[in-house]
């Protein structure tokens, strides 16, 4: 039985699940139109599209038409000539039909991979464009699906949605006309048998449909209790608590469930097939019936050949109608993915450059906070009227609990999000005024988590700056204080990182990631806790790497450690979002607040004094030691 284009296969899914219903997109002329212009800049390629499927479809039809011909003036009437004339030409007309066929197949393809092309750039483009709430609020996954496999979606739809209906109704429109041509009631017959044969079809898919994703289901549940307990973890769980034998049955149960849904699957199949062969049969016995019935004794005009066409157009058009009568499902989901794609292109740009953005001649350095006020979201505020004022060249550690806002702070200044309230001023400029790419030129930054992408050294450190010569990567490394384990390497610069940087310790991806920003040469650096969660010998290279830089460069520090905080001019208490203490070290021990509670808890714990003979260090360190007296072994 031949088969039209299309989803429509014997066991598409033609009907919707229960959330494809819930969810489905209301289809506007706004939506058609948007969907629409994506194949506008292609119109040539489409119309060529659709000549190509209307001389196929016609092409494809025109066999069954010339075997009346060849039953009737060759087969019949024993004209050899004939009969050869006519079987060549169906022939010719059959590779006519593919070879056009071939060329529309190419065509749509080509459309279709750059409608996706170009809706993959926009999206990419869009996302590039969004702020660092997009991407913390966002599900990863989600994100990826996106751009992955909503838009490869985009594509089938393209190629074959869209053209199956062109192609299915052309096919339908040529085949009853030339049905009705040769005999109005058989014709009629015959578009009342047609769509009974979708019942079964329509009837099993659903069925196989319901058991497959049970199949599925229950081969998750299945791969989830190997990976459970096969891993060494799960394997030592397991005995030690003595649940062998529980494991077992639990496996046991789900594999046997799993294999009764497979055979009942399987089953579902079996009998749609018999069904299928059944229906397909009764509809080309009735016409040749009533067409032996018509011959016979109404219509001496109607002849073998004829009766024989009409069978085979019948049988022409079974996968048509079927994919037909799935159309409006098929259509939906279409739209329904088009409308996803949508929703992400709507995402308002909330960070972006303003229509005259300034960039300054000459830089220095200074930084304000001026009644910053910050949330992100609106009712429910991080930062509260906080302000301080950074001078070029002079540091600034900032202390709190967790979740004070210490890392909002810092965020707000390369504009990764903007206030709320208030303003953040670069030389006296509101950065919002500035242009977002010098903004971010000038702003380096060293987070905890560092990301390394999976590449070689030499690539990590020319991703702040490409075109970087060999001595510049070199005396990055020297001030970061990780050269000699860069010598060390058998490959040197081309030593491969791994992915995230898991070929290195916490310490070497810490370095690395300072020689990166010390590559890109900003203005201001910002080490968000780039020491903390690392041991002591890490943390000493990484300080000896930091000090340069803190006594050269305006540097803003957020630190757990005590060595950090001390190397900075002055230090910025933060608890629920407001500056509660400013000032140095031992002023801020002095007044007994929020700072000398962290540092009692956190700083000091291998530093309490000797009750009997403590060190100047110490007595300095809690306070102890006169103003007036110098300490010589300050950190």
């Amino acid at each position: 039985m031949a088969q039209g284009r299309g989803p429509g296969g014997p066991f598409s899914r033609g009907f919707m699940t229960e959330e494809e219903k819930a969810s489905q997109p209301k289809v506007t002329k706004e939506l058609l139109a948007r969907v629409f212009s994506y194949l506008k800049p292609y119109g040539k390629s489409l119309l060529l599209v659709l000549v190509c499927i209307a001389a196929s479809s016609f092409l494809t039809l025109l066999p069954s038409i010339l075997t009346g011909r060849i039953i009737d003036e060759g087969l019949v009437k024993r004209d050899l000539a004939a009969l050869v004339r006519y079987i060549l030409l169906s022939l010719a007309v059959t590779l006519g039909a593919n070879l056009i066929g071939v060329a529309e197949s190419y065509i749509n393809t080509w459309m279709a991979q750059h409608i996706t092309y170009d809706m993959r750039n926009q999206m990419y483009g869009h996302l590039q464009k969004m702020s660092q709430r997009f991407f913390t609020t966002s599900h990863q996954g989600d994100v990826i699906t996106r751009m992955t496999s909503d838009i490869d979606g985009v594509q089938q739809v393209i190629a074959n949605t869209f053209t199956s209906i062109l192609s299915n109704v052309i096919t339908l429109v040529i085949a009853m006309i030339a049905m009705f041509r040769k005999n109005w009631i058989l014709a009629i017959i015959g578009i009342v048998i047609v769509p009974l044969f979708t019942l079964p079809t329509r009837r099993a898919g659903k069925t196989r449909w319901k058991y497959a994703n049970e199949s599925q289901a229950c081969n998750d549940e299945i791969n989830g209790i190997l990976n459970e307990t096969l891993s060494v973890s799960g394997q030592l769980l397991s005995k030690l608590f003595v649940r062998e034998k529980y494991e077992y049955e639990r496996y046991e149960e789900a594999n046997g469930r799993m294999i009764r849904l497979n055979i009942r699957e399987s089953m579902a199949g079996r009998w749609f097939r018999v069904i299928l062969s059944t229906f397909t049969s009764i509809g080309p016995m009735l016409i040749y019936f009533v067409g032996g019935l018509l011959m016979i004794r109404y219509d001496q005009n109607l002849t073998i050949g004829d009766v024989t066409v009409l069978v085979t157009l019948l049988s022409r058009m079974y996968m048509p109608v079927n994919s037909l009568l799935n159309i409006q499902v098929d259509w939906m989901r279409s739209m329904a993915l088009f409308s996803r794609i949508f929703d992400y292109f709507d995402i308002p740009v909330e960070i972006e450059n303003a229509p005259d953005a300034i960039i300054p001649e000459s830089v220095e350095g200074n930084i304000a906070f001026e009644h910053v006020q910050f949330g992100y979201e609106p009712d429910r505020l991080v930062l509260k009227d906080v302000s301080f004022t950074l001078r070029a060249g002079h540091s600034v550690a900032i202390v709190g609990p967790s979740g004070s806002g210490k890392s909002t702070m810092i965020n707000l200044i390369p504009r990764l999000y903007d206030v709320g309230g208030g303003r953040v001023t670069f030389d006296g400029v509101d950065v919002r005024s500035l242009d977002l790419g010098f903004l971010r030129q000038q702003v380096g930054v060293v987070s905890q988590e560092t990301y390394l992408f999976n590449g070689t050294i030499r690539e990590n450190l020319r991703y702040a700056r490409p075109d970087a010569t060999e001595d510049e990567m070199e005396e990055a490394l020297k001030k970061a204080n990780i050269w000699d384990f860069v010598q060390a390497q058998p490959e040197g610069l081309d030593a491969m990182v791994g992915n995230r940087g898991l070929k290195l310790s916490g310490g070497e991806k810490q370095r690395l990631s300072i020689a990166r920003v010390l590559l890109k040469n900003p203005t201001i650096f910002i080490f968000d806790e780039a020491t903390s969660a690392l041991d002591s010998i890490s943390e000493q290279k990484i300080q000896e790497a930091i000090d340069p830089i803190i006594q050269s460069r305006t540097s803003i520090l957020i630190a757990h450690r005590l060595s950090t905080i001390l190397a900075a001019d002055e230090i910025l208490v933060v608890r629920d979002g407001r500056i509660v203490e400013r000032g140095q070290h031992r002023e801020l021990i002095n007044v007994g607040g929020v700072y000398r509670e962290l540092y009692e808890t956190q700083f000091s714990k291998a530093l309490l004094p000797e009750e009997d003979n403590p060190s100047e260090l110490e007595q300095y360190l809690w306070g102890t030691q006169p103003a007036d007296e110098p300490i010589e072994d300050l950190p």
